[in-house]
Formats: C-alpha cells, structure tokens, sequence
C-alpha cells in the first residue's frame, strides 16, 4: 500500500447518468476507511478552476455522515460538468469575444495547492482521452466509466444503465399500449449513437416489432414488410425501436428535410448538414423513420423521443450496487499504486485497465451475438 497518500478528490464529467451518488458514497466510505480525506470537485474540473462561481467554495468536504445515505438517490451532489475540458476551456476576452484557452498546466498547480494527491474521474468515453492527457502531464488518476448507453469499450456493465433500460421498457410497454388503442404504429427512438444496447435490449424486453440501431444498417422496405405480415396475422398496431445512431442502407427518398435556416457552423459538434436537427439532432431519426414507414405501409404513424429523459430518476438496485463498487474500487486502485487506469466491471471481478487501451473504442452489440440471436428468434425485424 501506498503510505504517501494523505488526500484524493473525486469528480464528474460529461453530463449526467443514474447512481452517480452511489460512486461518491462508495468512494468516501472506501477512502475513509483508509484514514484519507476525500473532497469533491464541483463541476468536473470547474470548481477548482472557477471557484468564484460556487459561494461555498469550488471543493465540497465529503464524510461518511454527508453520502452515507446519497447511494439511491438521483441526481449528483457534485455536479456534472458537462462540457469541462481543461485543455479548451472557453472564456471571453477583452473584445468580448470567445475563445477557448489551454489552462491544464493551471489545473495541475491547482490540485497540488489544495494538496490533493489523486483525482477518481467519473466521465463518459468521450472524456477518457481528455483524463489519458492530463495524467502524462502529471496528473495521478484513475477513472470509472458511465454511461447509458453501455457503449464503454473494456466493461461488461456501465452503471447507468441498468436504470436507463428499465426506463426505456417500461416506457415502450406505455407507447405499444397507445398505439394499440389508437391502431397506429409508434417510432421510439431512444439513446444510442454508437452502440445499439439500449435500443436492442429494451425492444427484446416489450417484444417489439423492429429494432434498428447503428450496428446493422436497415432497409425500411424489409421492416415493412414485416408489419405488413403482423397486421395480416392480426394484430392492429406497431412498435418500432429506433437507436439515435442507426443508419439505413440508402437514405429514404422521402426523409424529412426541413431547412430553418441553420448554418452547421453554429453548431460546436455539428456534423455539415443543415436544418431543424443540426444543434439538437435528437429526434430526426424517429421522424424520418415514421415518415417512411406510413408511406409503405398506408399506416398512420407517431415519432417519439425519449431522449434525455431516460437518463432520470433514481438508480436502480443493480446500478446502485455497481455504482458503489466502482467508487470503493477507485480508492483500492490509488491504495495499490495503480495510475493512470480506467475501473473496469469484467463479470464477477472488478478490474483495472490502462487508460490508453480504453479510449476511442466502442463497445458495440456483436451482430451475431446472443441478444441478437434472440431479436430474430422471437421474430423482431432489425431492418436487414
């Protein structure tokens, strides 16, 4: 064990998932027991490097009698930080204009000044590169993984995920009912920009009649056909599951193009395109699968977004359990001397892997795979 080690801190980064409290909980019990102080960064980096926007000051003083009762709670006692890069942060100059400015070296003097030994990062994947910089400039960290969409490259189960599948069913369990009652068909288009788990899994769970998601490109005249051979076996309605990231084969020919007049260059993560989904894209993919569905099937057809929604609420008991494991094994990883490392839930073990094997990879759904196997089986069209 590393004796040196006298204070940690721990952080969020990337917006926000379910049991978030549970990893603050599980992190301060674990470093307490360490005889560690713990304290929370507000913000993801933002409270070290903008204390005057918090009037109690940018670090939260975490103790057992604090967190103890946090694990199953919703929300994050410490803020998300949803957009804090330290290598770009943005800031208005003397001409008022913005601009983005490299303040990570300000950062490093900054944790050394509140004398804080490790930071535990929990962050989405898109941040783990931004954590892999910060730690070859001297950061010491380790890094727990979140995300709904259980997209992270190297573990089995991201917590947040669990919660946000249990929403998304029950969710759709809601719209096949009002479709059944209305005999329409409902699109739902739900989280899932690279990885189609949410989607599949949710769909799988209420039976739908097609699920389309990023890794099989879909072909809208096959899931047509297969509503049309559900309606003549009898049924009256449809329910269609749409991954945010999936794509068709060929664009339909009478996808929704509405022009608002929005340049992509407004957009700090636009993609080139124009139109009403260039800043918000959530959504287009529902409506531009509805509208092609009514046209082949003479059926009426209702596009729905569950979007950011599903990410609300309380964990439940399987994320609330993952989410205190991580943040108890966080600890251990910096107790052991390990650095620079991501935890990872590698089923029945909690593991550690290097932070360079863990960034820009997708943990996608095999297309061959049990789950997909199962889709088919119970003859749910993924579009192919």
């Amino acid at each position: 064990m590393k004796t040196e080690t006298r204070r940690i801190a721990i952080n969020f980064g990337g917006g926000y998932a379910p049991g978030l409290n549970a990893v603050v909980t599980g992190a301060v019990l674990a470093a307490r027991g360490l005889g560690w102080d713990i304290v929370g960064i507000r913000d993801g980096f933002d409270g070290l490097l903008f204390p005057d926007r918090y009037p109690e000051g940018g670090l939260m003083g975490l103790v057992p009698g604090i967190v103890r009762n946090l694990a199953g709670t919703g929300g994050c006692i410490l803020g998300t930080g949803a957009r804090s890069d330290p290598f770009h942060v943005r800031s208005v100059n003397a001409d008022n204009i913005v601009e983005e400015l490299d303040r990570s070296d300000e950062l490093l003097a900054l944790v050394q000044k509140e004398d804080i030994d490790a930071v535990i990062s929990v962050v989405s994947p898109g941040a783990l590169g931004i954590l892999l910089k910060m730690h070859r400039k001297g950061l010491k960290t380790v890094c727990i993984p979140k995300s709904v969409e259980n997209d992270v490259e190297g573990t089995m189960l991201s917590f947040g995920f669990n919660s946000t599948l249990s929403f998304v069913a029950e969710m759709l369990e809601r719209t096949r009912q009002a479709a059944q009652s209305s005999q329409k068909i409902g699109v739902v288009e739900v989280l899932g920009k690279h990885a189609g788990w949410l989607a599949l899994q949710a769909g799988i769970a209420v039976c739908a009649d097609a699920v389309l998601m990023p890794e099989i490109p879909y072909d809208l005249g096959k899931v047509a056909t297969a509503l049309q051979g559900n309606f003549k076996a009898g049924r009256t309605s449809g329910l269609v599951v749409v991954a945010e990231g999936a794509r068709p084969l060929a664009e339909p020919a009478t996808a929704s193009r509405v022009d608002a007049g929005v340049k992509a260059t407004l957009s700090p993560g636009a993609t080139g395109g124009s139109g009403s989904h260039v800043i918000d894209r959530s959504g287009r993919v529902a409506e531009e699968v509805a509208l092609e569905l009514q046209r082949l099937t003479d059926r009426e057809t209702y596009p729905l977004v569950l979007g950011q929604l599903a990410k609300a609420g309380a964990p439940t008991v399987v994320d609330r359990q993952l989410g205190l494991s991580y943040g108890a094994a966080a600890v251990r990883a910096i107790a052991e001397g390990r650095d620079g490392v991501m935890v990872a839930f590698q089923a029945p073990d909690v593991k550690f892997i290097p932070l360079a094997e863990a960034i820009n990879r997708v943990r996608a759904v095999p297309v061959e795979g049990g789950f997909v196997q199962t889709a088919r089986c119970l003859g749910i069209s993924l579009g192919d």
